[in-house]
């Protein structure tokens, strides 16, 4: 997948309660996915990053392993010009890698919610 660089930093939306639940992760984790999310501000492809299928184009997910334990952030990065931040959250699923439904209907939901902010960015701007 191609992030488009637009050769400036991008903001980040954060959606729902996604900065909320980063906050709560272990400081290194934070630092980690902070590195990320500045990569993929800058138009680059994280290390630790990989497509989130099944919710719209363009939606990525940041997985880290730390301590044992698994932890996510989702985020969309090809509406308009912003990154939204739509879910951030421990994995403790028992089901190897798949992600839980519950937290699979939040980001479809918020991905929606994305899409609607960035075509009221794009009227805004006159687009």
């Amino acid at each position: 997948m191609v992030i488009e660089n637009l050769g400036t930093l991008r903001p980040i939306v954060w959606v729902g309660n996604s900065r909320k639940n980063i906050l709560k992760f272990p400081e290194n984790v934070r630092k980690l996915i902070g590195d990320e999310l500045q990569l993929i501000q800058f138009g680059e492809m994280p290390k630790d990053a990989k497509p989130f299928s099944g919710v719209g184009p363009g939606v990525i997910e940041i997985a880290l392993k730390y301590d044992k334990e698994a932890y996510r952030c989702v985020q969309a990065v090809q509406l308009g010009k912003k990154i939204y931040v739509l879910h951030a959250f421990q994995k403790k699923s028992k089901k190897g890698i798949t992600t839980p439904k519950k937290d699979v209907d939040l980001i479809k939901d918020r991905y929606k919610q994305a899409v609607e902010l960035a075509k009221k960015e794009d009227q805004k701007n006159g687009h």
